[in-house]
């Protein structure tokens, strides 16, 4: 096999144990992952998944690297197809929704799953997860501003407010759709999110 076919395999191979680790984390949260739980569910020796990661930090922190991977794909990606503005921020917290209804991973959204376990416990793990929520709360942040640059959104609009308040919509539908098994909470949160745009629009002169 050539050394690219190598680098071949071993990137499938990783992209495997990712995958399993990331179904695992979503339902069970971070320390449900171990070398030897991910080695057993995928019959993958122990010394195989050693050398992709040396530790089970490591492999916490690929965990979280590849969740943001998925989110960004699933949540972000297909928003830019969208007019930069209030119709990108619209399509971002639809497609945010959508990510959580589809159980794509069996807790749901795998960032709000990790984020309630580590949100309490300083470390590099607790650092990868608050820079991911951070750039994406940015991202809204920035694109409702050039919401209200565009005149979509009232001029003064408090956008750090407003997308705190959005953001605590889709959050609290991460977590009682999936604990409760209701999608009705769907409905309600697409519903607050409309209504708080609504209230932030800009008026005619």
């Amino acid at each position: 096999m050539t050394t690219d076919g190598r680098l071949l395999r071993g990137e499938q191979t990783r992209r495997l144990i990712l995958d399993r680790a990331l179904e695992i984390a979503s339902a069970e949260g971070l320390e449900g992952l171990s070398i030897g739980r991910l080695a057993g569910d995928l019959s993958l020796s122990k010394s195989g998944l050693f050398a992709h990661f040396g530790s089970k930090e490591e492999l916490q922190l690929a965990a979280v690297q590849a969740a943001r991977e998925a989110f960004v794909e699933r949540v972000v990606r297909p928003a830019r197809a969208a007019e930069p503005g209030l119709a990108r921020l619209e399509a971002l917290l639809g497609n945010w929704l959508d990510y959580v209804r589809r159980r794509d991973f069996p807790g749901g959204c795998v960032l709000y799953s990790i984020s309630a376990e580590f949100d309490a416990r300083p470390g590099r793990v607790r650092d990868a997860i608050a820079a991911s929520l951070g750039e994406w709360r940015e991202h809204l942040c920035d694109t409702a501003r050039r919401a209200v640059a565009r005149g979509e959104l009232a001029a003064g609009t408090d956008v750090e407010q407003l997308v705190f308040e959005l953001t605590s919509y889709v959050w609290q539908t991460c977590g009682n759709a999936v604990l409760y098994d209701d999608e009705t909470f769907f409905g309600r949160a697409r519903e607050a999110v409309s209504a708080r745009l609504r209230r932030a629009l800009a008026r005619p002169a």
